[in-house]
């Protein structure tokens, strides 16, 4: 819709300058440059799609990611432009008249328009899926969950539930700690992951931690009220009393020292 309506202001205002400057323009003239232009543009959205797929602008690794897409630009603007010049040629053809694209010139101003086409789309799609991780991890967990899907960025990991010991809250990402000792990192919040695990029995401990009822086979008492729990990895973590929701399905009683 917006390569569209970008179209159709461009044709306009061509026309427009064209007949002020006394030089006036048959209308299929600028119709078939921004057509042209806008169907190959279309047909190449794949690109920056793909890329951003592969190499998404965040996480760990995002200078890597701003790199690869701006290497694409270059391939995804020539394309654009031989396959434009290509259409265009051809129109002209049958108008009986012949099409001249330029020089270099032409070509810089064109890769200058593309790289804002690109930028344009790339930011489109990360954000739709960026929207759509968002949308996944809030959306209340209606029965009990089997897997886990943790967003890497470049990766994704399928992780079965019951693999999943604890997650701990770290800056902008949420680090999960699995069975197999690999400890991914996801751009997310734990309240979203919260709820996204709910159904798998998984209980807020601590205001950066989640834990996996399933794997906790210690709790010490700490004072105060608070307590420390053993996973079964060994790995230790928080159980504060002010999550005392989570004490009946940890199994910790107070007082407890070891069950």
């Amino acid at each position: 819709m917006a390569t569209l309506l970008f179209g159709v202001v461009n044709v306009l205002s061509t026309l427009h300058d064209s007949g002020r400057v006394g030089r006036p323009l048959p209308w299929w003239e600028p119709t078939s440059w921004e057509a042209t232009s806008g169907i190959v543009l279309l047909a190449l959205a794949w690109v920056p799609m793909a890329i951003v797929a592969r190499f998404p602008p965040e996480g760990r690794r995002w200078p890597l990611g701003i790199a690869a897409h701006i290497i694409a630009t270059i391939p995804f603007s020539l394309l654009h432009i031989g396959l434009m010049v290509a259409l265009r040629e051809a129109v002209y053809f049958l108008a009986g008249q012949d099409y001249s694209f330029g020089g270099g010139g032409e070509l810089i101003y064109e890769y200058r328009k593309d790289v804002l086409s690109y930028a344009l789309y790339a930011a489109t799609f990360w954000i739709v899926r960026r929207l759509r991780q968002t949308s996944a991890t809030r959306e209340p967990a209606t029965s009990k969950p089997e897997f886990f899907e943790i967003d890497e960025g470049q990766r994704r990991i399928r992780a079965a539930t019951p693999d999943i010991l604890c997650a701990r809250s770290s800056g902008n990402y949420v680090e999960f700690f699995l069975v197999d000792g690999r400890r991914p990192l996801m751009r997310t919040t734990l309240a979203g992951v919260e709820a996204a695990l709910a159904g798998a029995g998984f209980v807020r401990t601590h205001k950066s931690w989640l834990a996996n009822p399933a794997h906790v086979v210690e709790a010490n008492a700490q004072g105060s009220g608070d307590y420390g729990l053993r996973l079964t990895d060994g790995t230790r973590i928080p159980l504060s009393r002010r999550y005392p929701d989570a004490l009946a399905p940890l199994g910790v009683k107070r007082n407890l020292v070891d069950f």
